[in-house]
């Protein structure tokens, strides 16, 4: 057993930034699934969303991001973001991140979808994985953080020793060794990332299976929101998915440049649909491309990006000119093609603004929880930003609440019977993947959520009869996961009798303000 101050699950933008400050009251491991760079941090191509130029201002950024919330943005959360989110970026960039700069050596800004102004601090198309190499780089510097590669945290500890929950740590399942292992902390900073793998077409990376989001909902912790899944508007389509189980993403800042969105025969479509037209907000885009495929029963819209100009291109977005030769796409022709994929969870672990959870010393940051920030639809470039500004304030209010480590008990499960039947394994997490893509996509009524849910229950029984008779492995225990968070959005979906946002149902088309504006919250009946 191992034991820490603080025990942090997931290595993206929110657990290293949390990890790094935390370090300074106390001893902190890291629980990654994989290696150190695994994260959606790391595949973030357009930027950080923050208030740097001489023309923007705080309100402003307020203002675009809760017109994107569709009224359900939590304006204390977006203003907190909005105003202590330069500062942040300033202090990546002392940190050694290589934001682009322009000649005068300021910030070289873009501009995406739903902002009224240039405001998007990138690292050419790499912004992610650059901010992720420095964190990594500082995180490894630091004598008080040790990061445990390969541990998939299976549940959480939770002490409910006099009627109140308190998390105090979490069992993990160390992935070289197939062992369970137990750590022991004064508190633990959920921010394992999003569900993206819940749908069969996604940006996300294998890894992204939810487990954050399901391990604290086991446990009794409030969920929010989780109805409202981003669809990006345009991944790279390919007739034979990568094998890695994501789809290539191909940045807003793309549109933001000047790319226009056409249909096969040409016509550019989406002045139809919005009067922003490719700067419109990712709901309205991803449902307008969705739109045109029903209608048209192709597999694909294009990108052109031929007003960008191919020289241009190449200098702004080397890395998607590197995905795309990869993958056979030919941008001598001008033209990217194009699908929506699941790309963002808005919803999550409900949390206050300084990342606290419902569950004593259990905290949550960045794609795992919801602090309130984004409402129904997130503005783009928000998810850095908001993830690095509640990582820091969660690590302040961790810092000030830490609690002496308190006695837990060892992993306990009888079950050690290896499984044999790998592949029911692997074909209830297709089943899970299409079926979410194909019932609870951009897309819902009424009718398609309501079989989903019946045909969710079905393959769920089978994954707990499965899971509680066989030895954890790391394909089941992020089964079980993806199954948990599914139903929630299942359920969530299922609940909201409108259309708002990022979730559309054709059979309530319109919002409705008197009833639903409000978040959607669900909690496991019983309290874990």
């Amino acid at each position: 057993m191992s034991s820490s101050d603080f025990l942090v699950i997931g290595s993206g933008i929110a657990g290293l930034s949390f990890a790094l400050r935390a370090a300074g009251r106390g001893t902190v491991v890291i629980i990654t699934k994989k290696a150190e760079t695994d994260s959606n941090t790391n595949l973030a191509q357009g930027g950080v969303a923050a208030v740097v130029g001489p023309d923007d201002d705080v309100r402003s950024h307020v203002e675009d991001t809760i017109r994107a919330g569709c009224g359900l943005s939590n304006p204390e959360a977006v203003e907190a973001m909005a105003a202590e989110g330069p500062e942040l970026v300033r202090n990546l960039m002392a940190l050694g991140v290589g934001f682009s700069l322009g000649p005068d050596g300021a910030f070289d800004l873009g501009r995406e979808g739903g902002h009224s102004h240039r405001r998007i601090v990138h690292a050419r198309d790499y912004t992610g994985r650059e901010i992720e190499r420095a964190l990594v780089e500082r995180v490894r510097a630091d004598k008080n953080v040790r990061i445990l590669e390969h541990h998939l945290a299976v549940d959480l500890i939770i002490d409910r020793t006099g009627g109140a929950a308190r998390c105090r740590g979490a069992y993990a399942l160390n992935l070289s060794t197939q062992g369970m292992e137990t750590h022991a902390a004064g508190c633990v900073m959920l921010a394992a990332g999003g569900i993206g793998q819940a749908y069969l077409h996604t940006t996300n990376p294998p890894i992204a299976t939810g487990d954050g989001i399901a391990m604290a909902y086991r446990a009794g912790a409030t969920v929010a929101n989780m109805e409202f899944v981003q669809f990006h508007p345009t991944s790279l389509y390919q007739p034979m998915p990568d094998k890695s189980g994501r789809a290539f993403l191909i940045s807003e800042a793309v549109r933001g440049e000047g790319g226009v969105l056409r249909t096969k025969d040409g016509r550019a479509f989406m002045s139809d649909y919005d009067q922003r037209r490719e700067m419109a907000p990712r709901d309205v885009v991803a449902r307008a491309i969705d739109s045109e495929l029903k209608a048209s029963g192709e597999h694909c819209v294009f990108l052109d990006i031929s007003s960008i100009g191919l020289e241009r291109f190449r200098s702004r977005f080397p890395n998607i000119r590197q995905g795309c030769a990869e993958r056979g796409v030919d941008l001598e022709s001008m033209k990217i093609p194009v699908v929506p994929a699941a790309h963002y969870i808005c919803g999550g672990v409900r949390t206050d603004l300084s990342g606290r959870t419902d569950i004593r010393g259990l905290y949550a940051a960045g794609e795992t929880a919801c602090p309130g920030v984004h409402g129904a639809n997130r503005l783009a470039s928000n998810s850095l930003l908001e993830a690095l500004v509640f990582a820091h304030r969660a690590a302040r209010a961790a810092g000030e609440e830490l609690e002496p480590l308190g006695a837990v008990q060892p992993w306990d499960y009888v079950g050690s019977v290896p499984s044999r039947e790998r592949v029911v394994v692997s074909h209830n997490r297709q089943s899970i993947r299409r079926l979410m893509g194909d019932y609870v996509g951009v897309m819902r009524n009424d009718e398609r959520l309501n079989r989903a849910g019946q045909r969710l229950g079905v393959i769920e029984q089978e994954i707990s009869d499965y899971y509680w008779r066989y030895r954890v492995a790391e394909e089941l225990a992020e089964l079980r996961n993806i199954s948990t968070v599914a139903r929630l959005v299942i359920e969530c979906a299922s609940e909201r009798k409108e259309s708002r946002g990022l979730h559309y149902n054709q059979d309530h088309p319109r919002p409705d303000d008197r009833e639903w504006r409000r978040d959607s919250l669900i909690r496991r009946k019983g309290g874990g």
